[in-house]
């Protein structure tokens, strides 16, 4: 009887651990179909489970990691799980560096797209892709959406800023000399006359790097040209740079010699600016971009800016998109760096870029608590001219533009006359520019 009750035992336990075994297989297999694993159902991820996504952004601007570091950690805020990387090459390698990179169907998955035709190259060669339709884009304005729109009219990139050139001047040494701020060409000169009189140094500028010397055109040309009516004329092909009042304004570039510093042949951005912000020259004419550089040099410095002051009394200061941010064709993660570009539209990063950068924003209705580009932002509004040498002539190869650079620069070593920097330029510019032909 005892041995009968013991093996019944046996058995009463075995099956109940085959019974609780069973039980736990069951759990398993429901486990495993919630949560995506060889049964075939999906898996549910939290948002704190994503996995990241690494961006890479490409750019000219080497002087800006620092800043863009903030305006990372300012889309981190809502993008977490995307790690982004702000990685720029020297400026006079950029375009070298991104372009081999890109026909190696490699690269940044996020890049610093020049403005107009330099950047449009690009486009046409299949590098970038479109992002017509991005949200936030509607808010700019066709003339700053075609600094990156393609012949098939997709929309490529993002613009992010709006440059100005005008002439910026030192405050103490126009009141030292009892000068005011000149409001026609004519005052213009006298001015430099009188700067030069008084041993100071009227202009910071320098012919060694030819991008300063078309620069310096399209602020000077405007006074001699009468603001934007050769212009308008120009790119409408209704004129063309046999016109006697352009060859004008190259006589002008050259008379203006002799306002430069002492062997001006051999000096480049960075000699110029450290003249301007050392106070060892009264005016120099840049872009907007140069006021925090300046400051950063010279945070005492007491300067301004003037409009370009026509001979006819209008004034100019020129403009145009400078940059805009587009997404590699052959990105692995086109879906973030669309996320990224998008951000790039927002007011957040609109009020942002205007603190850390003092750069004009491309976004509307963005200001700056500082007061010089403030006022540029308004100028830019209401006296703006065009640098059709970015916008329209950045064409043909070489550029036009590069051919006004490269003739100009031997105009000052006395190597051509103005009549044939000009005459070169038109031949140049009607071997593609459309209107021209």
């Amino acid at each position: 009887m005892k041995q009968w009750i013991k093996n019944g035992l046996l058995v009463l336990t075995i099956m109940l651990l085959t019974f609780v075994m069973a039980a736990c297989s069951d759990d398993k297999d429901n486990d495993s179909s919630s949560t995506g694993s060889e049964s075939g159902g999906d898996k549910i991820t939290t948002s704190a489970e994503k996995e990241t996504i690494n961006l890479t952004i490409g750019s000219w601007r080497t002087e800006d990691v620092s800043k863009y570091e903030k305006v990372i950690a300012l889309f981190n805020e809502t993008h977490p799980e995307i790690k982004v990387e702000f990685s720029p090459t020297k400026n006079t390698e950029y375009n070298t560096v991104l372009n081999t990179a890109l026909q190696a169907g490699e690269g940044p998955d996020i890049f610093h797209l020049r403005p107009y035709g330099a950047g449009l190259k690009l486009v046409d060669a299949g590098f970038v892709e479109p992002i017509t339709g991005l949200e936030g884009l509607n808010q700019y304005s066709e003339e700053f959406l075609a600094a990156s729109r393609g012949a098939d009219g997709e929309q490529y990139g993002v613009p992010l800023n709006i440059s100005s050139t005008q002439f910026f001047y030192n405050k103490k040494i126009f009141a030292e000399q009892g000068i005011e701020v000149p409001t026609t060409w004519d005052e213009f000169i006298a001015v430099n006359e009188k700067l030069l009189k008084a041993g100071v140094t009227p202009i910071a500028m320098g012919t060694k790097e030819g991008w300063l010397l078309s620069l310096t055109h399209g602020i000077l040309g405007a006074g001699v040209m009468d603001g934007n009516s050769f212009a308008d004329k120009l790119v409408k092909g209704e004129t063309n740079f046999a016109d006697p009042s352009f060859v004008e304004s190259i006589k002008a570039m050259n008379d203006l010699k002799k306002y430069f510093p002492a062997n001006s042949e051999g000096l480049g951005m960075d000699d110029i600016r450290t003249l301007f912000a050392m106070e060892q020259a009264a005016m120099f004419p840049l872009g907007s971009w140069e006021i925090p550089v300046i400051n950063d040099l010279n945070g005492d410095l007491d300067y301004g800016y003037f409009a370009m002051p026509s001979k006819e009394g209008n004034q100019t200061v020129t403009s145009w998109v400078d940059g805009s941010f587009a997404i590699n064709a052959n990105s692995k993660n086109k879906d973030a760096a669309k996320e990224f570009l998008q951000f790039l539209t927002t007011k957040e990063f609109g009020e942002l870029f205007v603190k850390e950068f003092n750069m004009i924003s491309a976004i509307p209705g963005i200001s700056s608590e500082n007061e010089l580009l403030s006022e540029l932002s308004k100028e830019v509004e209401s006296k703006s001219t065009p640098y059709y040498w970015v916008i329209n002539f950045a064409g043909g190869d070489p550029t036009t533009k590069t051919v006004l650079e490269t003739e100009l620069q031997g105009m000052y070593l006395g190597q051509v006359t103005p009549e044939e920097v000009a005459d070169k330029v038109q031949k140049s510019a009607e071997s593609w520019f459309t209107p021209f032909q």
